[in-house]
């Protein structure tokens, strides 16, 4: 499969296969599905200008993903990267992309790609490793429900999972791995030590986190950095 990426990204980039929604648009449309509607009250006049709280986020296992409409949102760049894209190599670059806006991650088990997007530009990409048979990687989107740098599994005989940002109640998370052909996990999605670190730093609590399984993007009016 590795020579199958590698013409993929070639051709156009491994970005293009990985399936769902990017941009503010999805973010705002996953917002209002993930989060609990509390009672309505009428506000006090001194209250009128005061934000609303948010509602706290929703727990959810690895069968409870939320299906997102793949026409919601546009991609505005996609990085061009250049020859093959193998296991263990990833690609980050912000020049050009915004500073702030809401970060929306994206993966394609098929492509075995992940991709970090920033208000609709990429500045991220890297090569993954994802669940195997016994235990597969989840599909739908997923909030980012909690961050830990230097997390160590209580599931799996302590082993040591850097940058860790769970997704799912049940333990499915994005960490930092050794990304190697023939690999697999037990159901998390693996990514270089170094990206892992990279995409840590850019994301919070809530960001949304959608797998797919070899959904097209729409980047037709998508433009190519570097």
């Amino acid at each position: 499969m590795a020579g199958v990426i590698g013409t993929l990204a070639r051709s156009l980039g491994p970005k293009l296969l990985i399936g769902a929604v990017l941009g503010g648009g999805a973010l705002l449309l996953t917002d209002k599905i993930d989060r609990n509607a509390g009672p309505t009250t009428q506000a006090k006049p001194a209250e009128a200008a005061a934000a609303p709280k948010p509602l706290p986020l929703v727990e959810r296992r690895s069968d409870q993903g939320m299906k997102v409409d793949p026409h919601a949102l546009a991609v505005k760049r996609v990085l061009k990267i250049e020859g093959p894209f193998e296991h263990g190599d990833y690609a980050w670059d912000e020049e050009g992309a915004p500073a702030k806006g809401p970060v929306i991650i994206t993966v394609d088990l098929k492509a075995q790609t992940l991709s970090v997007f920033r208000d609709g530009y990429e500045i991220g990409a890297a090569v993954i490793l994802y669940g195997a048979t016994d235990k597969q990687s989840p599909l739908g989107a997923f909030p980012i429900m909690q961050k830990d740098a230097d997390h160590y599994s209580s599931t799996y005989n302590n082993a040591p999972m850097p940058y860790m940002q769970r997704l799912t109640s049940d333990g499915v998370a994005i960490h930092g791995s050794d990304v190697k052909w023939g690999y697999a996990t037990h159901g998390c999605i693996g990514v270089p030590k170094e990206f892992a670190q990279k995409l840590f730093g850019v994301t919070k609590v809530g960001d949304m986190v959608i797998i797919t399984n070899g959904k097209m993007l729409d980047t037709s009016k998508a433009v190519f950095s570097g």
